[in-house]
């Protein structure tokens, strides 16, 4: 599932392929840009903030959002894609290279203006230059009464942390998910093992929060419904964990999994 070390991974790995590069073609297959064309732009830099990967040129921002399916692929020019080409959202080309967004939940192509109308709204990057621990502590803190499962999901809170790091979040710190934010101890430590572990894993393909890399290995409660918690094997509980502010919000709703014993 795509998180803050997932984007930033793949702005990373499109700003070392296409920095510096001049697009030989450009198809945007998004019917409100369908007629966008940025051959002859030359990429600057490509870059992420929390979740959202930005594509900037000398006069355009492609702003994306990966959602819950989406991931940016590159090819050498020819290659064969390995998604199917109906799930192409947006192909830019470059001498060396070919990027693919595939199956994008967000597409945009808007002036380099308007970034920070895109994402500016966002609290602190944990992976990112704004990384700003004591105003990110503050912007949980500010709403002690709501559930810190939910405050963790907020990206206007800080950006990055999504359903995996928010429950295995919870888990690490012995916290139920339900738990109000001002009734959780230690709140900075929270914050803190946030910052840890997106940086932990943002250079790894393989996502883990055990420290263990085998394929089922990787978490500790996250998608583990009835199975054994790894700590003290009473069986992991899942649910549903809606926000009364703003229920039906998309995050706000996502599956939450812990473990009746070592979080209260």
């Amino acid at each position: 599932m795509p998180e803050g070390d997932t984007v930033y991974r793949a702005a990373r790995n499109l700003d070392t392929a296409l920095a510096g590069q001049v697009l030989t073609g450009c198809d945007v297959r998004v019917p409100r840009y369908a007629t966008v064309d940025l051959t002859g732009q030359t990429v600057e830099s490509v870059g992420s903030r929390g979740k959202h990967l930005l594509l900037r040129t000398e006069e355009a921002l492609v702003h994306s959002h990966l959602k819950m399916e989406g991931a940016w692929h590159l090819y050498r020019p020819g290659g064969r894609w390995r998604r199917p080409a109906f799930e192409a959202r947006i192909v830019l080309d470059t001498a060396p290279w070919q990027a693919v967004g595939f199956a994008l939940g967000v597409l945009e192509v808007l002036p380099r203006a308007q970034e920070e109308d895109v994402v500016g709204y966002l609290g602190p990057d944990l992976l990112g230059p704004d990384w700003d621990a004591e105003t990110a502590l503050a912007n949980i803190a500010a709403q002690p009464e709501r559930a810190i499962g939910l405050a963790l999901l907020d990206q206007r809170n800080l950006a990055g942390v999504g359903n995996v790091y928010r429950n295995e979040l919870c888990f690490l710190r012995g916290v139920l998910p339900t738990r109000p934010v001002g009734e959780v101890r230690d709140l900075p430590r929270m914050v803190d093992l946030a910052k840890r572990t997106l940086e932990a894993n943002k250079n790894r393909v393989e996502r883990t929060l055990t420290g263990d890399t085998r394929s089922g290995k990787q978490d500790w409660v996250y998608g583990r419904t009835g199975k054994p918690c790894r700590r003290c094997g009473t069986r992991i509980r899942g649910g549903s964990l809606g926000d009364p502010v703003r229920p039906g919000q998309g995050a706000q709703d996502r599956e939450t999994y812990w473990c009746p014993r070592c979080q209260t």
